[in-house]
């Protein structure tokens, strides 16, 4: 295996997150890419009004853009993009794909941009170059010939466009399907689907602005120094105006302790860094409900008392009789709930979750954040809705300075449900589409993530396009997808690197390479923009000024027409005239959705425009035009876990790292260089089972009765680590062994990543590999 880093090891870390140590990172990561020039000339370009949206996460602009407005992730993301690097028809003459399976994450996509379109040849067991037109060709003959539009799937990853979204959704409508696998149905889905029952939209609703006004913020489940970096600025603004943060997670997470800003020459020269949350609770991995259920039982009572003294009230009465409706519901299932029962699931102390209800209670604007902790459960649309609860009792959604905020991943990944991508649409949402394009949208619900590689799985799926992404890699059960993904008769990946899902084969397979965000678009009408829509709803232009990595790209709309053209060749859509100039593609976007009202006018403005959010105005789209408080039976986040077993995984992304992509094999603010093969626990439980920092153990899940099952990963290296007793954690993708396919959100169809119930063993393997890399 090819390392990194010469060194390996595990050492505690003691900086800030950020400062110099975030600088050298984006230094080595320009200069590991080997493009300096581009890559520096690209940076100052990224996230500014006449630049191009950063491709890592979805944190927004500010409304005045500094000099530079990036984080160390971004700059990673975008080296990682305009490297140098190439994975040429040359390449792939000289490496079968079996050798190439053979290769990690970090080896694959480290070998640079895939140059030319690509199709699998079965005799040398090699991807060979074809021309763009025999490959739409074959592709659209493949398309016409099965006789349920069903059984084809239609992937895409959150870094697809506005404008490439949409014309996808159509295509795949055109073509008979709603088949729409995703990857919010891998991180966000929860939200999706239960923020509407709750408040009547399924996205956050707070601005950026917010955070200037607000008193509390409460961090739940999320990371913020690795998997949205550029949320530290905001949180550093927060702090250092005197409002209060709270972190609440299973690990103790430098990004959400301290930060040392870049931007910041005192900092940076004095190696001082600002505080961010004044209080860390820790809670087990699996009781962020109980947690809730336990701070708004709390709320009760202080209400109560509140009343009795004769002071004022701490839930917000007026509200809750003028904007809501079940709050008897939720306050008899609240009171009917034992504190036993939350302090055994939670981890916590009746103190710790008094103080957090306390703070709360004396905050007049507070916005709860939260991340995938909170959703990659059994009951993850559950968890979203108590806290939407939690917010409701005191008033605080839909006025300034407080909210819900969910930390979206992907930089488009909501802007992509805006536009389209759903298996279940809306009967408005297929209405307007036949009104505008004049073909009749199919009305049967499609497949989420899951239910699309169950379809593979039985054989009623024979197709996949992927728009992006690494489906294989980052759903769950890797023993049960892979094989599945064998059985496929046709496999389509665009891409803009090579990874393992690429590698798995059915019988015809074709990999056709793409434009990145940060390079330049020109079609007919000469240079285009495309748009994404941020976490807080902003929708804003992207145009790329990079010279494109192969005179042999396609954007990702071009070729998402191309293929539409070559499978429908009576397709009411005119797709030629889209492609040729943008501006149509977002007129069309604008007859479908009127919330895109005067789209092409309105991106011209700096910074973009916000699309309209209902619930921050406290309108309520909800049937019964109220707000609703929403009832979780028990505390559980996920049934495997009704035992409370002893030891319960996580599984988490290391700082070099987003979703599946390995910028690197270090993981820094938690200590590990160069290195994925551990298994991270609070000291007290390894030393109830003998274990020290460095000792080799095999992980075992257990199934809901508490037995052990086949799925393991051997051979990992204990880290012990400041986190909630009860807790371990595994990095992601890896650790996707442990999950099984039927393991998800029956509301939502998320795979319950976390809360899952494991057992150890001591290794006995004497030689240290790198196995679970593999």
């Amino acid at each position: 295996m090819k390392h990194q880093n010469k060194n390996i090891g595990i050492a505690p870390y003691g900086g800030s997150a950020g400062g110099w140590g975030a600088l050298k990172a984006v230094a080595d990561a320009i200069r590991g890419q080997m493009s300096v020039k581009q890559d520096v000339i690209a940076l100052f370009k990224v996230n500014q009004p006449q630049g191009f949206d950063c491709p890592g996460c979805a944190w927004p602009d500010p409304q005045h853009a500094s000099s530079f407005e990036f984080c160390e992730n971004g700059a990673k993301a975008v080296s990682w993009e305009a490297t140098s690097k190439r994975t040429t028809p040359e390449f792939f003459a000289a490496h079968t794909v079996s050798e190439l399976w053979q290769r990690n994450a970090f080896e694959l996509e480290g070998e640079g941009r895939l140059t030319h379109p690509m199709k699998y040849d079965a005799a040398t067991d090699t991807y060979q170059p074809i021309e763009w037109e025999t490959a739409f060709r074959e592709i659209g003959e493949k398309l016409r010939s099965y006789d349920d539009p069903d059984s084809v799937e239609f992937y895409t990853s959150g870094r697809a466009s506005n404008e490439a979204a949409f014309l996808w959704q159509l295509f795949a409508r055109e073509y008979g399907t709603n088949n729409f696998p995703d990857c919010s149905n891998m991180c966000h889905e929860p939200t999706s689907v239960g923020l509407p029952v709750s408040i009547g939209v399924g996205k956050g609703t707070v601005e950026l602005e917010d955070f200037d006004h607000c008193d509390l913020v409460l961090c739940i489940g999320h990371n913020p120094g690795t998997n949205h970096p550029r949320m530290l600025g905001t949180l550093r603004e927060v702090s250092k105006r005197g409002a209060t943060i709270v972190a609440i997670n299973p690990l103790r997470e430098r990004g959400l302790e301290r930060f040392t800003s870049p931007q910041s020459p005192i900092e940076m020269l004095s190696l001082s860094s600002t505080e961010l949350a004044s209080t860390y609770y820790k809670v087990r991995v699996g009781g962020d409900a109980a947690m809730l259920k336990g701070v708004m039982k709390v709320l009760l009572t202080l209400h109560d008392k509140a009343l009795e003294a004769g002071e004022a009230p701490v839930l917000d009465e007026a509200f809750i009789h003028e904007h809501t409706e079940g709050f008897a519901a939720l306050k008899a299932d609240l009171e009917a709930t034992s504190w036993e029962h939350i302090f055994k699931v939670s981890g916590m102390e009746y103190e710790e979750i008094q103080n957090i209800a306390r703070l709360y209670a004396s905050s007049e604007r507070t916005i709860i954040c939260y991340g995938m902790g909170i959703t990659q459960h059994q009951y993850g649309t559950q968890n979203v809705q108590q806290i939407a609860n939690l917010l409701l009792m005191r008033g605080n959604i839909g006025k300034r300075g407080a909210g819900i905020c969910p930390l979206r991943g992907h930089s488009n990944v909501q802007g992509d449900r805006t536009v389209g991508i759903t298996e279940i649409p809306s009967d408005t949402l297929l209405d307007s589409i036949e009104k505008v394009f004049g073909f009749k949208p199919p009305r049967k619900h499609g497949h989420g993530a899951v239910a699309a590689i169950q379809a593979i799985r039985d054989g009623h799926s024979k197709a996949l396009l992927c728009l992006g992404g690494n489906l294989a890699e980052a759903i769950s059960d890797p023993q049960v997808t892979f094989e599945a993904m064998r059985k496929l008769d046709l496999v389509v990946h665009m891409a803009t690197k090579l990874n393992r899902s690429h590698l798995l084969l059915g019988k015809h397979n074709y990999l056709l390479p793409v434009l990145g965000r940060t390079e330049t678009d020109r079609q007919a009408s000469g240079e285009q923009s495309v748009t994404v829509e941020d976490s807080m709803s902003m929708v804003h232009a992207s145009r790329g000024m990079l010279k494109p990595a192969s005179n042999w790209l396609k954007s990702e709309p071009a070729l998402v027409a191309g293929l539409a053209k070559a499978t429908l060749p009576n397709s009411k859509v005119e797709w030629d005239k889209m492609i040729g100039d943008y501006s149509f593609i977002r007129d069309a976007i604008e007859a479908v959705f009127p919330a895109f009202k005067n789209f092409n006018e309105r991106i011209q403005n700096p910074g973009g425009f916000r699309l309209y959010n209902a619930a921050s105005e406290r309108v309520w789209l909800t049937p019964g035009g109220k707000a609703q408080f929403m009832v979780m039976e028990g505390i559980n986040e996920d049934p495997r876990s009704l035992k409370c077993h002893d030891l319960v995984l996580t599984t988490l992304r290391s700082h070099d790292q987003y979703n599946t992509t390995l910028y690197g094999l270090n993981d820094r603010y938690r200590g590990v260089t160069g290195r994925r093969d551990v298994l991270f626990i609070n000291a007290d439980e390894a030393e109830k089972r003998q274990l020290r920092s460095g000792d080799k153990v095999n992980m075992v899940a257990l199934d809901p009765q508490g037995q052990a099952t086949s799925r393991r990963l051997d051979n990992l290296t204990l880290v012990i680590y400041d986190m909630a007793p009860g807790s371990v954690a595994a990095y992601y993708p890896e650790a996707n062994v442990m999950v099984p396919l039927d393991s998800h959100d029956t509301q939502s169809g998320i795979p319950a990543y976390k809360s899952i119930p494991i057992l150890l063993e001591p290794c006995e393997m004497p030689v240290e590999t790198s196995g679970a890399l593999r």
